[in-house]
């Protein structure tokens, strides 16, 4: 196994913008650690779900993939410009919190979000599997992948939080690029750039 390539890998995809991290941003520039940290822990539990999930049923997603795939893009998508109106509003709207904000929201997100299904589906096959099959060394690949996840979550967080005063001073801008994040994380993950190349 080449833990280069695997540890790039699992820091690449999980702490370069997406979904759930500028869903993050914008959560600490509203809301405040407490409420990102929530959010955070949500979907902290979700991604290791997923990957346990990845890890346990790996023959049978791969043969389901295409189907799994065509539902989780076009839910997703719908979710995550969902999140990008309510961060789009979140200065005028006192209930967003309610709706972004929360350990449900992140949970939920992870499920839905499809950089991390697609990354949960994609690092243990191909990096763990081949050389580790024990349930016990998957279980543990499992726990150090969610580790790193969360320490992503968790510098976002705090990178929200070191700009706080900025990105508070200059609200309105910031929710509309976090918003326009969104909707380009939204029109990846659709599928429709592929279908376009075609």
């Amino acid at each position: 196994m080449n833990i280069t390539s695997f540890l790039l890998y699992c820091v690449i995809m999980t702490f370069t913008p997406g979904p759930t991290n500028v869903v993050i941003l914008s959560t600490v520039q509203g809301f405040g650690i407490k409420k990102a940290m929530e959010y955070s822990y949500g979907a902290t539990i979700a991604f290791g779900a997923l990957l346990a999930i990845s890890a346990t049923l790996n023959t049978i997603l791969v043969a389901v993939i295409p189907k799994i795939l065509i539902v989780m893009q076009t839910i997703g998508t719908l979710y995550i410009l969902y999140l990008a109106y309510q961060i789009y509003k979140m200065d005028t709207a006192g209930s967003t919190e309610e709706h972004v904000a929360t350990f449900r929201s992140g949970f939920i997100m992870q499920f839905i979000n499809p950089k991390v299904v697609l990354f949960t589906m994609t690092v243990i096959p191909s990096f763990v599997m081949p050389y580790y099959a024990e349930p016990h060394l998957l279980a543990l690949f499992v726990a150090m992948i969610t580790a790193i996840g969360f320490l992503a979550f968790v510098t976002w967080v705090i990178f929200g939080a070191m700009f706080k005063e900025l990105l508070l001073k200059y609200q309105k801008l910031v929710n509309v690029s976090m918003s326009l994040f969104l909707i380009y994380s939204a029109i990846m993950g659709s599928g429709l750039v592929d279908l376009i190349r075609r």
